[in-house]
Formats: structure tokens, sequence, C-alpha cells
């Protein structure tokens, strides 16, 4: 059968993702035969061009690491929150044949980090600076929670890992991991932190679903920190770019 509805997922060594199962699963259910969900797995985005090119019937992309940023010279358009957030992780194929970007991922940590916030959650640190640290950073905004950036190099928008103590924690009530460190299959990685200045007050939260549970969160998770991991911020997200693509 021709396959007329084609969506995908751009990315870098991305054998383990989580989308093309869930799109699978979504196209059966709602027996929309003539639509398939395949990997765009390519080692540069100067390969993005061909993609576009080769597969005339693409109404629709995800873009995970390293592309979320490096995609956007390549869109026609960006919607007003992606443009302010500075990073892709949603791709449309309009009626005319452009490609304009979107950012669900603010939206998926935002409806998925809600439900755990107490009034003492004022503020977060977010380990990590790439395109996925972007839309974490609107959605924080977005929830009225400060935050800030740690990274393996100081900068200006950022401190060292080498600075994060037990003032920081104090200060930090939720940290995120938005880093790839402990992702399948290099589970036992983990980020540079002072795990013994987590505490029950704490939220340890990793956008990383697989493993379920990262050595970042049996760390936390044993000082009595709340936990969580990032599948259902991947399915919220997966839900709002399956409305953005059918509007």
């Amino acid at each position: 059968m021709k396959i007329n509805n084609l969506f995908g997922l751009l990315g870098k060594n991305i054998g383990y993702s989580f989308s093309v199962g869930y799109f699978a699963e979504k196209f059966k259910s709602l027996h929309l035969e003539d639509y398939d969900y395949v990997n765009f797995d390519i080692p540069t985005i100067e390969e993005f061009p061909a993609i576009i090119k080769d597969n005339p019937n693409l109404k629709g992309m995800n873009v995970t690491i390293p592309y979320k940023e490096a995609v956007i010279p390549f869109l026609d358009k960006l919607s007003k929150k992606a443009e302010r957030i500075g990073a892709v992780n949603t791709i449309k194929f309009t009626k005319k044949g452009k490609l304009k970007g979107y950012n669900t991922d603010y939206y998926g940590l935002k409806k998925s980090l809600q439900p755990l916030l107490e009034p003492h959650h004022k503020k977060a640190l977010i380990l990590g600076t790439g395109g996925a640290s972007k839309g974490i950073a609107f959605a924080l905004e977005e929830l009225g929670i400060g935050y800030t950036f740690v990274s393996r190099e100081p900068t200006e928008f950022s401190i060292g890992y080498g600075l994060v103590n037990v003032t920081t924690f104090d200060n930090h009530q939720i940290i995120i991991n938005s880093t790839p460190l402990g992702t399948s299959p290099n589970v036992q990685a983990f980020p540079p932190i002072p795990y013994e200045f987590f505490t029950s007050k704490h939220i340890a939260y990793d956008l990383i679903y697989n493993p379920e549970e990262t050595v970042f969160l049996k760390k936390a998770g044993k000082r009595g920190a709340k936990i969580k991991n990032g599948y259902e911020m991947l399915v919220f997200q997966a839900e709002k770019a399956w409305k953005i693509w059918n509007k």
C-alpha cells in the first residue's frame, strides 16, 4: 500500500526512540492505514534537505538531540513560541509546502511538572544547555519558577558543575537533567553534581525515559527527593505535535 501520510523523527543515534512505537500504536488505534512514522537518523544536519526531497509524502516531523537548534536555518517559518525559545522539536509541512517549526517540549515539561509543584518550589537548576534546556527554561518562566543553567564550561549564562554545592541545593528546589547522561545504552553515566544535598523538599526530574530510572533519579530518590522521568513529558509533547500536524 502507498503511504500518503509520512511522519518521522529527525535525530542522531535514535534507535532507542519512543516516537516510532508511540505513533505506530496511535495510527493503529485510529485505523489510519496510509500513515507511517519512521526514524530519520542522520550524522549531520546537512543531510536534512535530502530527506525532504526524497520524501514528498512527509507531513510532519519531530526533532530530537542534537538538531533542535541546528534545524532552524532550514525552516521557512517559526511559531512565536519556538522563535522565543530558540529551539524546535516539531515541524509541520504546510499545504503550500513550507516548513514551520514549533516547540512542544516546553508544553510537555510544563504539564508533567505541574502536579509535583508545592509552594516552596521556587527555583530550578537546569543541567545542560542544549536545545532541550531552552524549552525547559520557557516552561519554568510560564510557571513563575526562576532557574539557573549548569554547563561543563561556565559562561555568562551558566555556572560550571564545580560550583554546585549545598547552598545551590538550598536555593534550587527543582533539579532537571536535560543532558543525555544516563541514556541507554550508557546507563551508568550521570551528571556530576553532589547528590548528598538532595532532600525530601527537592524534585529530581530527568528528561530521559530509557532507562525508566536513571542513576541521577536513583541517587536523588535515595535522599528522599520526589523523582520523575521524561516519559509523560514525551507523551504530552507528542500529542501536542499530532494536533499541530492536523490543524
